[in-house]
């Protein structure tokens, strides 16, 4: 499959970011693994930093495989927090706890 960022692909990131319900997270890789494009995270990621053009995501459900939050989604602890994901000492979400399970 290539890496060509197109609408179809966009839509297809964005509705599985959809998906995951309030007070879990997803992690890049996961997303990438939902659509069939195991390899690709950081097209995820790319998508994601362009998803306001495209409507109303949920795209603070989703962080690194660690928990890691986005370092220039500054709302991103916050609106996670108003939906009851925990966050371990060190700053990251409790994948154990809070990942969604596909």
């Amino acid at each position: 499959m290539s890496n060509v960022m197109n609408e179809d692909l966009i839509y297809e990131v964005l509705s599985a970011v959809d998906e995951i319900p309030k007070g879990k997270v997803a992690s890049y890789g996961q997303i990438a693994k939902l659509i069939g494009r195991d390899k690709n995270a950081r097209l995820v990621g790319k998508v994601l930093s362009m998803a306001e053009y495209f409507g109303d995501y949920p795209c603070h459900r989703i962080v690194n495989s660690a928990g890691r939050l986005a370092p220039h989604f500054k709302e991103q602890r916050a609106l996670l927090l108003e939906e009851g994901v925990g966050f371990k000492d060190n700053g990251c979400v409790d994948m154990k706890k809070y990942q969604y399970a596909d």
